[in-house]
């Protein structure tokens, strides 16, 4: 059997709705794309998925069907815009967002068998703080935490951090400020969830940067596309260009822990 390579597992979470989670996961994903890397976006939000929707794609499969044993994971693997592969959810269905033991398994089994084909696996969570949320969330290697300037957004994303810091020892956060007006305002979203953790938290947060309120993104999601494919030189897309190139310089993972099948199977333990 041949070495399993190393793949990069992130996953974009914010606690809050409506705070550009999914475009955010989204035009990463497509920027590392860009960049050469072989990316998988999952549309992790079980039960209510939306990347599909965001961009307007109708998958022919779904997880559901994955989990069915209906089908294989590269029955379900949709092209995205970029070169990027998507891995759509089942929307509305309520069975989704309560996996059992057996269709764990099957999950794991799934993405195993996908592993040679990804450097970059991108995991748009749901919104809130569910039990689902922190299992996908705890068992990537990386957590990008997405947060606007407003009170609801940074409290919600600091009990993220908490949660998961005090109950699963996760230390390290990569936080990203969107919808910000100024470049300053996106160091000041910084500030305030910086400050909050360190006087309450063991845990290291990083600025990834700030993607500002840019009416182009408006316009791409009106047109269900992604505004990095859309409008490549609009503001917003060169930010998330700008943090695509951060991501791209972090260190491959070398430890058991960057393969795929150890995500999959801390997703499962966590889940149970």
């Amino acid at each position: 059997m041949a070495a399993m390579r190393p793949v990069q597992v992130i996953a974009v979470t914010g606690g809050k709705g409506g705070v550009g989670k999914t475009n955010s996961a989204v035009n990463i994903s497509i920027c590392l794309a860009e960049m050469g890397k072989k990316v998988v976006l999952l549309d992790a939000d079980l039960g209510l998925a939306n990347v599909d929707i965001l961009l307007g794609i109708k998958p022919r499969n779904t997880l559901e069907q994955v989990l069915q044993g209906a089908c294989g994971l590269n029955d379900v693997l949709v092209d995205g815009p970029g070169g990027i592969r998507i891995v759509p959810a089942a929307s509305g269905t309520q069975s989704m967002a309560d996996l059992q033991p057996t269709e764990q398994a099957g999950l794991i089994h799934a993405f195993n068998e996908l592993a040679d084909e990804v450097d970059v696996l991108v995991i748009d969570t749901a919104a809130g703080i569910s039990h689902h949320v922190i299992a996908f969330t705890r068992a990537a290697q990386e957590v990008l935490i997405v947060v606007t300037n407003e009170p609801t957004s940074l409290t919600d994303a600091f009990a993220m951090i908490k949660v998961l810091n005090k109950n699963y020892g996760v230390h390290r956060f990569h936080v990203l400020a969107n919808m910000a007006r100024t470049p300053q305002e996106g160091h000041e979203v910084f500030s305030k969830l910086s400050h909050a953790s360190d006087r309450f938290l063991d845990v290291a947060l990083v600025y990834l940067g700030a993607v500002p309120w840019d009416d182009y993104l408006r316009k791409s999601v009106q047109r269900q596309k992604a505004v990095c494919d859309v409008y490549p030189r609009s503001p917003s897309a060169l930010a998330y260009r700008a943090v695509a190139q951060k991501i791209k310089s972090w260190p491959v993972p070398t430890s058991a822990r960057g393969h795929l099948e150890f995500f999959m199977d801390r997703l499962v333990q966590t889940g149970r």
